[in-house]
């Protein structure tokens, strides 16, 4: 996405969230469009927020959980959506395993396809609402340029389709965005997509204006039978020692900035990649990420579907 059109969506972002505390409140946009919400993996976050945006834009959402879908039948995801898209639905908002899943829906389908993240490849509105959490806590969301200010991203990257999307948002504003893990799980590949990589997070705590920690996916490590277990094996040699060396500690917190900010796009794995007293610190700005998600979300269906608020 080009810079000015980011811009534009993030500031569409920031209308849509002083609606919420407006006395008119949010413009209903959504009044007698349905969004079905197609979520084939696990979520709390971005499906709960997804449902409650389109609520507040004077929409319905309706839920399709993988565990009571035809896909346990051997149903397709494009055969799924295309049903689901035949029964009146405006939107659709997706959430799949496989990379790549979002796309293929959206080819398949005519109404408007948000990618509520598909595999390690992307999630974007996570990457929005990053950005605008950021922006906010930088007195920059007057004009998200982020030039000058630099964001690690810490943990689990090569699994994680949120860094993925956290280095596009946040390098095309301008930030410099530094990926920081052990080697299996921060290759220097990461290099590719327009950040630098670095395997040593002491090295880069003074320096840095966002710290944003990530889970780590065992699920997504968690291969069978012996190779499997060798691979897992040498990417989490010992969590005793990942915590020692990428764990953000009250003593690493210490070392920030005073205008560092702390984030955590969630499920927190507390005491190990943080620890509980960071994430509920006076640093921490994840809450707000949660809050940022339901503006966001509203932005991303309204710009989808081209209504002018």
């Amino acid at each position: 996405m080009p810079p000015a059109e980011l811009r534009g969506l993030l500031s569409l972002s920031s209308t849509m969230k002083r609606s919420l505390t407006s006395k008119k409140g949010p413009p209903r946009l959504l009044s007698g469009r349905i969004v079905a919400n197609l979520f084939f993996e696990d979520s709390t976050r971005t499906r709960t927020s997804f449902s409650v945006a389109a609520k507040r834009l004077g929409g319905d959402a309706v839920d399709l959980m993988g565990f009571a879908s035809s896909i346990n039948k051997g149903e397709t995801l494009v055969d799924t959506a295309l049903n689901v898209e035949a029964m009146g639905i405006d939107a659709i908002v997706v959430r799949a395993r496989q990379s790549g899943s979002a796309q293929d829906i959206a080819r398949a389908v005519r109404c408007p396809v948000i990618n509520a993240g598909d595999g390690r490849h992307e999630h974007p509105t996570q990457g929005l609402l990053d950005a605008l959490t950021f922006a906010e806590s930088h007195d920059r969301a007057d004009r998200f340029d982020f030039k000058g200010l630099r964001l690690l991203i810490v943990g689990d990257i090569a699994s994680s389709r949120v860094a993925r999307s956290a280095i596009a948002a946040f390098s095309t504003l301008g930030a410099k965005v530094v990926c920081v893990g052990p080697p299996g799980l921060a290759p220097a590949s990461l290099a590719d997509l327009g950040c630098s990589v670095s395997h040593d997070l002491d090295d880069h705590l003074t320096k840095a204006d966002g710290v944003m920690m990530l889970r780590m996916q065992f699920e997504r490590h968690d291969d069978s039978g012996a190779k499997g277990e060798a691979r897992k094996s040498s990417v989490i040699a010992s969590v005793r020692d990942y915590r020692a060396s990428y764990s953000l500690t009250p003593e690493r917190a210490e070392r920030l900035k005073p205008q560092c900010v702390v984030m955590h796009p969630g499920p927190m794995n507390r005491g190990l990649e943080i620890d509980g007293s960071v994430a509920d610190g006076p640093r921490s700005v994840i809450l707000s990420q949660v809050s940022n998600g339901v503006a966001v979300r509203m932005a991303a269906l309204a710009w989808s579907l081209r209504l002018e608020p």
